[in-house]
């Protein structure tokens, strides 16, 4: 039994599927009736209007309607569209315990504990037929499918067929005289609920069998959908099959094996079995045919009640006194395996193969009888046209498999049985052309020939499950992950977590794999790396790898993709789970529950627009853009989080989301066309707050004037100095009567004649007398001062100044300058194709064009000579001036001619020229300093240490030039007395030829990096000179390295910044030391040093030793608020506990009193850079010049001097920078 849902609630009593939709309703032995979705898992809605158990309910097959009875003794008829009672049916006089509805007509069948069971016509809402007969409860009474017969049980021990086809008097019988199953009656018509026909009249239906056999009361009985048989189930804890016809019944057989109270019994409506469930806490399948049990499904505590099936598909539900379960029987997933663009599947006993392309389905084999258990699994091999198949028994140690010959001409009318050759095993699948890897009931993995005989046993690692993973490798699952294991080799290669994987998907290529459980999908690549993970609430059912990369996979209700970043969608929703087969374009191949192939049409765009974004083939993107319908807020979401607004911009229709987001990429244009097209207050006042952030007040005024906000428009021209539009915004609240507008225009304005105009149209006389008065507006004054109380004249101060505004010195009527940025691919691609059509690529090229570097224009100043010239010569005839009469010096005259003499004997013999040294090569191929030292072309050297860091002073070189070239060969006696000779070693000897060869180092990277930590140690102990010489000459040594990769030139690079900033800081300090501390100004300057050292980039360890003399030096100096900063900065690195506690102390002392006696030049908020001659702080935003070796700062007047760090380049000097790898010439 597969259990597919499951609830927790008071005892169930009645259960009943809706006929269409994925609901179940469930009534309660609390009152309450549950309509629950089974396939989403949610309690969809409950109903509450009987008064004590309901132990009925029955969807109508067609209507909204279904119809419940209870220990109220009524029948209740519901609409759950209106989520309410339509009417109730009254009748009864005890218990109601079941109830349904007919299949075609509209009549409802109620069995009660008042002996009697009636029929109601539910659109006249009366009782049309009372059946009488029983003599004690009658439990259950069911319709039959397609004829007019009722079942009951009683608990009188019986089971009764009843006719119901024709009551007398009335001709046609009950099915003419009730009108037809529509709409009717349910809101209209007379109340005749309440109106019954005579208990005891005579013959509306008559009893046409009588079943007796049991010993205790029947607790249910059922028909078979098809055959004349009949099941009921007692107390007697009995199973009895019966058999009619017109004349007679008679008790066909007993199934025996419950051991308390049989409380509901039905047939299979599709299979010959027989499902019963009983109060000792168990289902049971029995075998209709052989009348035996052929599955038993027990509870630890809960005792069963009703049983239902579903209408159409293979779906049981079962009530129990905990809540509800809904199950299978078996497995529906039909067998399959893909072959390219064959399907090979398994349907009917029958193998089948389908051309996906040609639409083409043959039967090509029939396959061997064996159980009833449907085909678990299929392993195709193409190479020897051979297939397994896997079976699973209930018991799983029963598990088999079969190894089948495809034959290769069969008649697909009546296609071969071929033999199989039949083991045990749980699975089977091929590792190789002629091999195959089974698993047995032990769990252990064995390897098999085409006979079917083992070849060998491979030991693996505890697992319960294998599947293919390629050529001699297996995926392992336990049950916690899926190992990746070779077979060949015994040993795991990779592992993946994820609980109890069901399916492995692998792609075609076989570079991904999806692993799918219940409930989550893991895809990793080829080795189990995991790309990403998927965690569904619906349970995935199956999955298949499009030609593009994106897994396609299908939930209970849904067809989605995924892409291996873990983006995911849904495609489109399913009535009923498929499984998919093969993903194509548009097309889903898959199969149904009933192993029946469908192609279903699906739309790819979403999936295969997130992945042309994923692989930034943004020309994909546009095209989707132009042409395809992308919507939904999921899209523009999707957009947005992925950085790519923009590319929404370009498609998005509604104008609310196109301003939202213009605003988020910063486009202000289009937010302005989307604002002018919503005409809304707040787009107006949000698109002002954005324009002003970009500076664009153009665009802001234009909001202001919309929404009238005259305040901030008044200020807005202030700022940018419009005075004529700001007096013109003076008039306008003039003319409002807006005195206060007014007068703060004529503030921003600094016009007090206004000023006075104002207070006086606003009645302030005596304020504009005072204005007047102050400002020396004499005449205006006295012409006030008879209006005013000579009391109430107010005396101006007599020191009183105008206020008056900065004059602007240059009005901004356009919006503020922004920094240069270069257009995005689908900017520049929209625009260029409303202008024109072009290419792509065209586009791309455009795009930066206008960010290209200087680069791009070095070329054009490179004119050869050689072109030069052949503008200056003649048009056409003597533009080559070729002159054979060249004079030639008279030695190579004589040589010449002797050497290519017309007469052998008459010349002499000539020596051939001397060669060039392997050491010549070496500068003509390389273009590092050192190449040249080792060379011996000292000259060549210093010129490109000179153009490359700035080098001017070469004396400090003297010493590494002799001792660089002093290794750059070797020598070995060669003949007696004659000289040695020479070796020159090369650094790539393994890679080059000769001719190639570049000479050997004798100084690395590696080397400096030594003397580096040497120099460090030195630091630590205060031995400040010999640190600055050892810094020095690492300092000199870093442009005669070589190094291969960008990280080591990096490193390098690091390593001058590094030397740099300790002889910047040793020396200040070193100069601070030789300080005398007798006058306050060397006491100041003596601080300010100190402060400086703590910004030099240091080791920790030195950073908490330059902090340590800070905190002493400014505590000292009574600098409290210097010294807690630089305490709390010690603190902050994490010092020794001792020195921890300390300056915890100092800190705690200066919080006292928090302020410096002692004003410095010093601002530890502001970033700096100290000038290395004269030790002041260069702030971020002043000009300073760079030592184009070390980097050391220096301010502008020190522009030509020698660097007093490194004591060789020229400071301000514009160079090309280092140069250390030949990687930085290409």
């Amino acid at each position: 039994m597969l259990t597919k849902f499951e609830t927790k609630s008071a005892r169930v009593k009645g259960l009943s599927f809706h006929s269409k939709r994925p609901w179940v309703l469930a009534s309660l032995h609390s009152g309450i009736i549950q309509l629950w979705d089974y396939r989403m898992c949610t309690l969809v809605d409950k109903f509450d209007e009987h008064e004590g158990p309901v132990r009925a309910v029955c969807f109508h097959q067609q209507q909204p309607l279904f119809v419940s009875g209870g220990d109220d003794y009524k029948i209740k008829v519901w609409n759950y569209k209106l989520r309410r009672c339509l009417f109730t049916l009254l009748g009864h006089l005890d218990y109601i315990r079941t109830t349904e509805f007919h299949q075609e007509y509209p009549w409802i069948l109620s069995a009660s504990d008042d002996q009697t069971i009636r029929i109601w016509n539910w659109q006249s809402r009366s009782c049309v037929s009372i059946l009488t007969g029983h003599n004690h409860y009658v439990m259950c009474a069911r319709f039959h499918p397609t004829q007019d017969l009722i079942v009951s049980a009683s608990l009188d021990s019986t089971v009764r067929v009843w006719d119901i086809s024709g009551i007398p008097g009335k001709p046609g019988g009950l099915r003419k005289k009730n009108v037809s199953p529509g709409m009717g009656g349910i809101t209209g018509g007379d109340d005749h609920h309440t109106r019954n026909p005579e208990l005891f009249s005579a013959g509306d239906a008559t009893v046409r069998h009588v079943l007796e056999g049991h010993d205790r009361g029947v607790n249910w009985a059922a028909f078979h959908p098809t055959l004349p048989l009949v099941i009921s189930g007692s107390d007697d804890r009995q199973v009895k099959l019966w058999r009619m016809n017109d004349c007679k019944a008679w008790e066909v057989d007993t199934c025996r094996g419950h051991y308390n109270n049989v409380s509901c019994v039905m047939f299979h409506p599709r299979q010959e079995l027989i499902l019963s469930n009983s109060e000792d806490k168990s289902i049971r399948v029995w075998d209709m045919a052989k009348r035996i049990c052929l599955h038993t499904f027990r509870r630890e505590h809960d005792r069963f009640w009703v049983l239902a099936a579903h209408p159409s598909l293979n779906l049981f539900a079962a009530g129990h006194d905990s809540g509800m379960i809904i199950f299978k029987l078996e497995r529906e997933r039909p067998a399959y395996a893909l072959h390219g663009n064959l399907l090979y599947y398994v349907k009917e006993r029958f193998l089948r193969r389908l051309d996906l392309t040609k639409n083409k389905d043959v039967a090509i084999m029939q396959l061997r009888a064996g159980s009833r258990a449907p085909i678990y699994s299929m392993s195709f091999n193409p190479a020897e046209s051979a297939i397994l198949l896997t079976t699973r028994a209930h018991n799983v140690d029963n598990s088999n498999y079969d190894l089948y010959q495809i034959p290769k001409d069969s008649d697909p009318q009546n296609p071969d049985a071929p033999d199989s050759k039949r083991s045990a095993g749980l699975t089977a699948v091929w590792v190789a052309r002629n091999r195959f890897a089974v698993m047995d009931k032990s769990h252990q993995a064995m390897i098999k020939n085409m006979q079917n005989e083992v070849t060998k046993k491979v030991t693996t690692p505890p697992c319960d499950e294998i599947f293919y993973a390629g050529t001699g490798m297996l995926l392992l699952r336990d049950s916690d992950g899926v190992s990746l294991f070779d077979v060949q080799q015994k040993r795991v290669l990779g592992t993946a977590r994820i609980a109890k994987c069901r399916y492995v998907v692998w792609s075609a290529n076989m570079t991904t794999v999806a692993l799918l459980s219940k409930h989550t999908i893991l895809i990793c690549n080829r080795k189990l790396e995991r790309l990403c993970s998927i965690t569904e609430t619906n349970r995935v059912k199956s999955g298949s790898w499009d030609d593009s990369g994106v897994f396609v996979y299908t939930t209970s209700n849904h067809i989605k993709y995924a892409l291996t970043n873990g983006d995911h969608g849904i495609i489109r929703t399913l009535e009923l789970p498929v499984y998919v087969t093969r993903v194509s374009g548009s097309s889903v191949y898959c199969l149904d529950r009933q192993a029946t192939p469908r192609v279903l049409t699906i739309d790819s765009t979403e999936f295969r627009f997130k992945l042309a974004l994923v692989q930034r083939k943004y020309d994909e993107v546009l095209q989707m853009v132009r042409g395809a319908k992308l919507v939904g807020q999921s899209i523009i979401a999707y957009l947005q989080k992925k950085g790519y607004p923009e590319v929404a911009l370009h498609f998005v229709k509604d104008e609310r989301t196109r301003f939202l987001l213009a605003l988020e990429c910063g486009n202000i244009d289009v937010a302005l066309d989307a604002a002018k097209a919503l005409d809304d207050k707040g787009c107006w006042e949000k698109l002002a707050e954005h324009a002003l952030l970009h500076g664009n007040h153009p665009v802001v005024e234009y909001c202001y004037q919309q929404t009238k906000n005259y305040d901030k428009l008044s200020f807005l021209y202030l700022i940018t100095g419009n005075l004529a539009k700001l007096r013109r915004m003076m008039k306008i609240n003039e003319i409002r009567k807006d005195y206060e507008g007014w007068y703060t225009n004529a503030l921003y304005l600094g016009d007090v004649p206004e000023r006075i105009r104002v207070l006086k149209a606003c009645g302030k006389t005596s304020l504009a007398l005072l204005t007047a008065a102050t400002h020396g507006h004499i005449q205006e004054a006295e012409s006030l001062t008879a209006h005013v109380d000579s009391a109430a004249i107010p005396e101006p101060l007599p020191d009183a100044q105008l206020l008056q505004p900065p004059v602007p010195v240059q009005p901004m009527d356009t919006p503020w300058p922004l920094l240069t940025v270069a257009k995005g691919f689908f900017d520049t691609a929209v625009a260029s194709s409303k202008s024109c059509v072009g290419t792509v690529a065209a586009m791309v090229v455009d795009s930066t064009s206008d960010i290209a570097g200087d680069g791009w224009g070095d070329d054009e100043e490179n004119i050869d000579e050689g072109d030069v010239a052949l503008e200056d010569g003649d048009g056409e005839g003597g533009g080559w001036e070729v002159d054979d009469d060249l004079e030639l010096p008279p030695e190579l005259e004589g040589t010449v001619s002797s050497a290519v003499g017309t007469d052998g004997e008459d010349g002499y013999f000539v020596p051939p020229p001397r060669g060039h040294p392997p050491t010549h090569g070496w500068t003509q191929r390389s273009q590092l300093a050192i190449d040249h030292v080792l060379a011996g072309a000292f000259e060549s050297a210093a010129r490109l240490l000179h153009d490359q860091v700035g080098v001017v002073n070469f004396e400090p070189y003297r010493e590494l030039f002799l001792s660089s070239f002093a290794h750059s060969r070797t020598s070995y006696p060669g003949a007696p007395a004659v000289p040695s000779l020479f070796a020159y070693p090369s650094r790539n000897w393994r890679t080059s030829q000769s001719k190639d060869q570049l000479p050997a180092l004798g100084l690395r990277l590696s080397n400096l990096m030594d003397r580096l930590k040497e120099a460090s140690q030195l630091t630590t102990a205060a031995k400040f000179s010999e640190a600055v010489d050892k810094l020095h000459g690492i300092l000199l040594s870093v442009p005669l390295i070589v190094v291969d990769t960008k990280q080591e030139v990096s490193e390098a690079q690091n390593l001058l910044r590094v030397c740099k900033e300790y002889v910047v800081g040793i020396s200040m300090e070193l100069y601070r030391k030789g300080l005398g501390k007798a006058s306050p100004e060397d006491q100041k300057r003596s601080l300010e040093l100190a402060a400086y050292f703590t910004h030099c980039e240091l080791q920790p360890g030195h950073q908490i030793l330059t902090l340590r003399t800070a905190v002493n030096l400014a505590f000292k100096m009574k600098n409290y608020k210097m010294a807690m900063s630089f305490g709390r900065r010690l603190l902050n690195l994490g010092p020794r506990p001792e020195v921890a506690q300390n300056i915890r102390k100092v800190v705690q002392a200066c919080e006292k009193n928090p302020v410096d006696e002692m004003i410095v030049q010093y601002d530890e908020h502001n970033p700096f850079t100290v000038c290395a001659s004269s030790y002041v702080p260069i702030y971020r935003g002043k000009p300073e010049v760079q030592c184009p070796l070390c980097g050391a700062s220096y301010l502008p007047e020190f522009r030509g001097i020698t660097c007093k760090i490194c004591t060789v380049s020229e400071v301000g000097k514009d160079c090309i920078g280092l140069r250390v790898s030949l990687q930085q010439f290409r």
